[in-house]
């Protein structure tokens, strides 16, 4: 089994979706969805993988050295995930939660997701089901 993303740029966040099983066999469709998510976003990137069913020790590794990518650009990486998270990089409960959260720091209103103008995603993303 293999990850699908789905990439939404906003104005105060970037965020990218995954769902699927981040396994050894899914880090090179993971790594090019963040590099996705890089050329086309500015700020911080929200991980989200509430919808994932895990990830193997690479898959781990793949979301840290992202975190790492990301910061090399003056960008941060924070995931939005169940109870499980990566050591040094934050994490939120839940996406609501995340972007409140970036909404208050930039101390305006965030338009709502479904309105937000630029997404991509994998051929089999569930559209219908998306932020």
């Amino acid at each position: 089994m293999t990850i699908q993303w789905h990439l939404t740029t906003g104005p105060h966040v970037d965020v990218l979706q995954i769902s699927g099983y981040l396994g050894d066999d899914a880090v090179t469709r993971f790594n090019g969805a963040i590099g996705w998510a890089f050329a086309r976003g500015e700020q911080t990137l929200l991980l989200d993988c509430t919808r994932l069913k895990g990830w193997s020790p690479a898959g781990r590794d793949a979301i840290t050295t992202a975190a790492q990518s990301l910061a090399r650009q003056q960008r941060a990486l924070e995931l939005i995930t169940p109870p499980t998270s990566v050591e040094g990089i934050r994490a939120h409960t839940d996406l609501d939660a995340a972007l409140a959260h970036h909404q208050a720091t930039a101390g305006e209103q965030t338009p709502d997701r479904e309105q937000t103008p630029d997404a991509w995603h994998s051929t089999r993303w569930d559209t219908d089901t998306a932020p």
